[in-house]
C-alpha cells in the first residue's frame, strides 16, 4: 500500500480507538448521573461503588476493539495438465480486528471496594473471521478455466495466509496491551485510585 493510505488507517484506528474509550465513560456518566437510583459515588461510608446494574451495561457493550492489521498476501494455485499448467493467483486484502468481547466475561468479573478495582477481562481474540474484503480481491494471473470451489479454497488459503501472518503473539500482547491501558484510564478517570486489570487467559494459566 501507498505511504498516504497507510498515514489514513493509521489515522482512522487512531480516531476509532479514541471514539471507542469516548463512549466507553459516557456511558459510565450517563449512569453516575442520569439515573437517580443507579448512581456512581460514595456511599454512606465514603467508598466508590458499582451498581449491578452499571456493570452489565457495561457487558453489555460488546466488542471492543483494541488493535487493527491491514494486511494483503498474494496467493496461488497450480493444476497440472498434460501439455502445460494452468495457474489462478490473485491479490486478497483484509483487516483483523483484534480485541475483547465484554458479554463474555465472567460473573464477578468487575469487583470494586473503595478506592480499588480488580477487573478480569476475556481474553483477546479475533472480533471477526470476516475479514477479507472480497470487493479489494484482484486477479493478479489467471491461466485456464476456475470453477467457484477452486475461487473459495484460494480464499480459505489467503485466509490461513493471514491469520498465520498476522494473529502473532506479538500483536495480541500489543491489543492486550492497549485493552489494559484504556480500562485503567477510564477506571481512573472515575476515581478510582488502585486499578488491578487482568485478562482471563492469564487467571487460567495461574490456576495450572
Amino acid at each position: 500500500m501507498k505511504k498516504g493510505q497507510n498515514t489514513l488507517s493509521e489515522r482512522m484506528r487512531t480516531l476509532t480507538k479514541l471514539l471507542a474509550l469516548v463512549a466507553f465513560i459516557l456511558v459510565f456518566w450517563w449512569l453516575a448521573f442520569a439515573e437517580k437510583d443507579n448512581h456512581l459515588g460514595l456511599d454512606s461510608n465514603g467508598q466508590i461503588g458499582l451498581t449491578p446494574t452499571q456493570i452489565q451495561s457495561v457487558k453489555d457493550i460488546g466488542e471492543w476493539e483494541f488493535l487493527a492489521i491491514n494486511n494483503e498476501e498474494l496467493v496461488d494455485t497450480v493444476r497440472k495438465g498434460l501439455f502445460k499448467d494452468d495457474q489462478l493467483v490473485r491479490i486478497y486484502y483484509g483487516t483483523l480486528r483484534l480485541g475483547i468481547d465484554l458479554s463474555k466475561a465472567a460473573d464477578g468479573w468487575i469487583r470494586s471496594q473503595g478506592d480499588s478495582v480488580v477487573v478480569t477481562l476475556p481474553k483477546v481474540e479475533l472480533l471477526s473471521h470476516d475479514f477479507i474484503d472480497e470487493a479489494r480481491t484482484k486477479a493478479f494471473y489467471e491461466s485456464g478455466k476456475w470453477s467457484a470451489a477452486d475461487r473459495e479454497a484460494l480464499y480459505r488459503k489467503a485466509q490461513r495466509q493471514m491469520l498465520a501472518h498476522c494473529l502473532t503473539p506479538q500483536n495480541l500482547r500489543s491489543a492486550q496491551v492497549n485493552a489494559e491501558m484504556q480500562f485503567r484510564k477510564m477506571l481512573k478517570t472515575m476515581g478510582f485510585n488502585h486499578v488491578s486489570i487482568q485478562f482471563e487467559d492469564e487467571t487460567d494459566k495461574n490456576k495450572n
